[in-house]
C-alpha cells in the first residue's frame, strides 16, 4: 500500500514537475506571509519581530552550511553579501515589516508587488530608454493604484497610515536596488548560503539598532501568538519558500518564474478579509487586478529587453 501511493505521488511530481510545484508553494507561502507578520507586529516591535526572524532564519541556513563544510564567501562576494544584507533584509524587509503594522496585510502585499515599477524608473534615470509598453504598463499600474486608494483617502489624514505607506513604499524601493545589484553582480557564490548571511548580517544591524533606540521589549513580554509567528516566517518565509524560490528560479524560464509576484498580493488580500476581516471591495478587487496587469505588462517589457541584450 505504501509503495502504490510513493509511486502515485512521484508519479504525480513527474507530470507536474518539480519547479513548477516549487512555484506554486512560492506564490502560496509568500501570500500568507504578510499575514503571519501582521499578526505579529500587533503584539511586539516590528523590527524586533523582523530581527529574531532573520536571526534564526539565517542561523538555521549558515549551521547547514557549516554541517556540509561548504566553502566561506572570499574577498568581494563579503562586499556583495553585505551590501543585498542591507537592501534586501535590513531595509527592504524590515521597513515593510513595519509598514504592515499600520496598514492592512493585503495592501502592504499590493504594494510589495510594485518592485517591477521602481526597476523600470531607476534604469531609465540611468540612461536606458523606455519601451512603449513599460509606459502604457506603468501608467495601468498606477491608474490601478489610485482606484484602490480611492477608499482610502481619508485614512491619509492618520499619521499612522501615512507612515506605513510611506515605508511599505520604500521598501520595494530598496529592493529593486538590491535586484539591479544582484543583476549587475551575477552570483559567484552559492546563493543558499550567501541568502543566510545577508539573514544573518542584517538580524545584527536591526538588533543593534532596535537595542540602541531603545524599540525592543524584553524577550519574556513577547506573547506566544507572535512566537508561533516568527516560527512560521521563519520555517516557511525564511527557509522553505526561498530555497523553493531560488529551485524555480534556476529551473524555469523568467517569464514563468515571476508568476508569483501577482499571485502573492492575492492570496494576502484574500486572506487578510477572511482572518482580519480586513477590507475587501471593488476598488481593491478592481484595482489590485488592474495594478497586477500593468505589472505584468512592465515584466513583459523588462524580460523583452534582456533578451536583445544577449
Amino acid at each position: 500500500m505504501k509503495a502504490k501511493i510513493k509511486n502515485a505521488v512521484s508519479s504525480r511530481i513527474n507530470i507536474i514537475g518539480l519547479p513548477i510545484l516549487a512555484l506554486c508553494f512560492v506564490s502560496f507561502f509568500w501570500g500568507t506571509t504578510w499575514i503571519a507578520s501582521k499578526e505579529g507586529v500587533k503584539h511586539m516591535p516590528a523590527l524586533q519581530l523582523a530581527a529574531i526572524r532573520q536571526f534564526l532564519g539565517g542561523f538555521l541556513y549558515i549551521s547547514f552550511f557549516l554541517f556540509k563544510k561548504a566553502p566561506w564567501p572570499k574577498g568581494k562576494q563579503w562586499k556583495t553579501i553585505i551590501i543585498l544584507s542591507i537592501l534586501n533584509f535590513v531595509l527592504s524587509n524590515g521597513l515593510s515589516t513595519w509598514g504592515v503594522k499600520y496598514i492592512s496585510s493585503g495592501l502592504g502585499a499590493i504594494i510589495g508587488a510594485l518592485v517591477p515599477l521602481w526597476v523600470v524608473i531607476i534604469t531609465f534615470f540611468r540612461g536606458e530608454r523606455l519601451s512603449r509598453l513599460s509606459v502604457i504598463g506603468m501608467m495601468i499600474s498606477f491608474s490601478g493604484i489610485c482606484v484602490i486608494f480611492y477608499d482610502h483617502l481619508t485614512d491619509f489624514l492618520i499619521p499612522s497610515f501615512r507612515f506605513g505607506i510611506l515605508v511599505s513604499v520604500a521598501s520595494t524601493l530598496t529592493w529593486a536596488f538590491g535586484t539591479l545589484y544582484t543583476k549587475k553582480k551575477a552570483a559567484t557564490f552559492n546563493p543558499y548560503f550567501s541568502l543566510g548571511l545577508q539573514m544573518f548580517l542584517s538580524s545584527i544591524l536591526i538588533f543593534a539598532y532596535t537595542g540602541a533606540t531603545g524599540i525592543s521589549v524584553p524577550l519574556s513580554q513577547i506573547p506566544a501568538i507572535s512566537w508561533w509567528s516568527i516560527a512560521y516566517l521563519v520555517v516557511f518565509g525564511s527557509v522553505l519558500t526561498f530555497i523553493a524560490f531560488i529551485y524555480a528560479l534556476q529551473n524555469l524560464p523568467a517569464e514563468i518564474s515571476t508568476i508569483y509576484s501577482y499571485i502573492n498580493p492575492i492570496v494576502a488580500v484574500l486572506l487578510g478579509a477572511i482572518i482580519f476581516g480586513e477590507t475587501l471591495n471593488a476598488a481593491i478587487a478592481i484595482g489590485g487586478s488592474v495594478t497586477l496587469l500593468g505589472l505584468y505588462m512592465v515584466n513583459h517589457s523588462l524580460r523583452k529587453s534582456r533578451k536583445k541584450g544577449y
